[in-house]
């Protein structure tokens, strides 16, 4: 069985790396998002998000955002792509990266065509995060050491905050402590699950499963929903 799947993402962010052949055109993370696109229309999942030939430029941020929410409301996973630009310098309450997953994390009740009353489960969230030019994810994912055995740092103080919020949030994590006091985190410790774009096109629907599993036992989460004022 499929699932609905919305894409939230900065449009613009040129610094990743070029996965087009197209020698004039600066690559943006929507390239990546039509190659998911692409992939999606090959399987049962179906796709949430506006295409890229759709025009959004004559309606209002109002209009923007009621659109957006009818297409959030009707998903059930929410795929965030991490790119090394995807924060702008102002308040985040101004961007849509924290609103969309702030929605997708809220349970929302609406009105059906009977009039019956149907409240919508938070979204599944996987962070698909994206090479830069170089084709390095070290500006989000480090590979280390940690505690004699190899382990990876994720950078989420780059991330927006309700992003990061919602990372190492298990309320029973299973993880030790280091000699220097640093922690290892072992198994699914965080709600939004993060996974390099490699990866993910080796087998996307793996990734997706797993981020159904952990909505699946969201109460085991400490899960942030809100905004901060």
């Amino acid at each position: 069985m499929g699932h609905k799947i919305f894409i939230s993402y900065k449009y613009h962010d040129s610094n990743v790396f070029k996965i087009t052949n197209n020698i004039y055109h600066n690559d943006t993370v929507r390239d990546y998002v039509d190659q998911l696109e692409k992939y999606f229309d090959k399987t049962d999942d179906l796709y949430k998000g506006e295409s890229d030939n759709e025009d959004l430029s004559q309606l209002t941020e109002e209009q923007i955002w009621s659109q957006l929410k009818d297409r959030i409301y009707d998903s059930t996973v929410t795929i965030v792509m991490i790119s090394p630009k995807m924060k702008d310098p102002t308040l985040e309450r101004n961007q849509w990266i924290p609103w969309e997953v702030s929605y997708s994390l809220k349970e929302v009740s609406r009105k059906n065509k009977s009039g019956k009353l149907v409240t919508s489960a938070s979204n599944a969230i996987l962070a698909l995060v994206l090479p830069d030019r170089t084709g390095s994810y070290s500006y989000y994912i480090t590979d280390n050491k940690c505690c004699q055995d190899t382990c990876r740092t994720l950078h989420t103080d780059r991330l927006f905050k309700i992003l990061s919020d919602n990372m190492f949030n298990r309320k029973e994590p299973n993880c030790k402590t280091c000699k220097n006091d640093s922690k290892i985190f072992y198994g699914e410790s965080s709600y939004i699950l993060s996974v390099k774009w490699a990866d993910f096109v080796q087998d996307p629907n793996e990734y997706i499963e797993r981020a159904i599993k952990i909505q699946n036992s969201i109460e085991q989460y400490n899960v942030v929903k809100e905004l901060e004022q």
